[in-house]
Parts: C-alpha cells; structure tokens; sequence
C-alpha cells in the first residue's frame, strides 16, 4: 500500500494508487468525483489555501484508489491560486495517473490543458464526459481515433447516469499499475518555438528541475511564467526538510 501524504500537513491515507481529477470548469469534474467515490469522501482546505480539498476512495480488483480531485482550471498557468494547486499537485504531488476530464459537446475547449498535462506525465486517462448531451446535439465523436492522436486512453462517459464509470476505473486501475503504458505524441510548434525551447532547454541542464520536463518548463518560462521557477525550489526545500 502507498502511504499517500500531500502535502506534508495531511494526514497520511494508504491507498495501492493515486488518481488526480483534472479539468476546466464545468465539464462534470464533480459528477465523476461522485460517481467514482460515493459517499467515501471528504473534504477541506487545501493547506495555506482557501481552496477547497476533496478527496475520495473506491476499491477496483482488489485495489484501493485515492481521488484527489483538483479545483476546476483552464490551464496550467497557475494564475490564480486554483491553478496553482491544480499545478503543483500534477507537478509535484506524483499521482500514479491523472484523469483528465473533457466536455464531449466543446472538446476544443479542453484540449489545452490535456496538451499541457501530457507534457508534464504520459500517465494519463482522458474522460470524454456528457457524451448523452453531444448524441443529443447530433455530434458524433470518433473515441479510438482520438485515442490514437493522443497516445493515451480515452473513456467516453455520461457521469450523471453512471455510463462509462465501470470502464473510467479500470482504466484508471491500469494505468496507474502500469498494465497499459501510454504514449502520447508531442506537440510540434512553429520551427522560430521550437527553436527558442531547444535553446532554453540548453540552458536548463544546469538547473535542478525535481523531475520536471525541461522542455515544459521551458515553454512555461517562455510563457511568462516564471513561478515554476518559485515553485521547484518551493517542493525541493519541503522534500529536503522532510529528508532530514
């Protein structure tokens, strides 16, 4: 069993793997949180934060799954303080996968943060939720292909009715375990970007990035962002005082 403790002010829960519920607002995040967890859940604050924690178990063959389910975020910019726990629980808080939910009726909408989160880890889930809402739109979603251009599995799922959420664990269970490896395919940026990250990665070598892709934080930099600097020096400092 994994002694489950973020941050370090929490208490510790065992669990055999952790699931991280990413996504923008109002995509059903909580729904699938529900659906997942039942009535074994609780929540709080988020330690230093005004911002809500929930957290939820459920057992799949045999295992026990943690759901940490994040606050709802657009992107991984970490421009208000919900971004920045969405942030640095996906960056630092090494969950065995992450659940990325998406909104079947405006998938476009929700790619960028799938995009950015596949930058960070491969062990990825997408959930494609209200899926009843787009058959009711007339849309029409081809999954395995999507599937395939992501390199990672996606769960078609109407949470509200149950649909789907049998399949979301058990590709949550293998994923997490490492039955099934996902291998998702890299974004290609204009060749002037791309040329920038190179050389900023170039750059980086020197620099301790607590297992963060140094290409990612190279297009966050590039971004403007350069709270992922504050923040890796935050969680190593934290990582070395809890190794004292």
């Amino acid at each position: 069993m994994r002694q489950y403790c973020w941050p370090s002010e929490t208490r510790g829960i065992s669990a055999d793997y952790v699931a991280a519920l990413a996504g923008n607002p109002n995509t059903g995040k909580s729904t699938v949180f529900n659906a997942l967890t039942g009535l074994n859940q609780h929540t709080g604050n988020w330690p230093g934060k005004t911002v809500l924690q929930a957290q939820g178990y459920y057992r799949h063959r045999g295992k026990t799954a943690l759901v940490v389910d994040l606050p709802g975020t657009y992107s991984l910019s970490a421009r208000s303080p919900e971004e920045e726990v969405a942030r640095d629980f996906i960056c630092f808080g090494q969950p065995d996968v992450i659940v990325v939910m998406t909104d079947a009726t405006c998938l476009e909408r929700n790619l960028n943060l799938v995009l950015q989160i596949l930058e960070i880890t491969s062990k990825v889930v997408v959930c494609l939720n209200l899926m009843d809402e787009a058959e009711r739109k007339g849309m029409k979603l081809d999954v395995d292909r999507l599937a395939d251009e992501l390199g990672v599995p996606v769960v078609p799922t109407a949470a509200h009715t149950g649909r789907g959420i049998p399949q979301l664990k058990e590709s949550i269970h293998s994923v997490a375990l490492g039955e099934v490896l996902p291998q998702p395919k890299p974004v290609a940026y204009s060749r002037q970007l791309e040329e920038a990250v190179r050389e900023l990665e170039k750059g980086l070598q020197a620099v301790y990035t607590n297992g963060l892709s140094r290409r990612w934080v190279a297009l966050r930099l590039l971004e403007g962002d350069y709270s992922v600097i504050s923040a890796i020096r935050r969680y190593t400092a934290a990582e070395g005082k809890q190794g004292d």
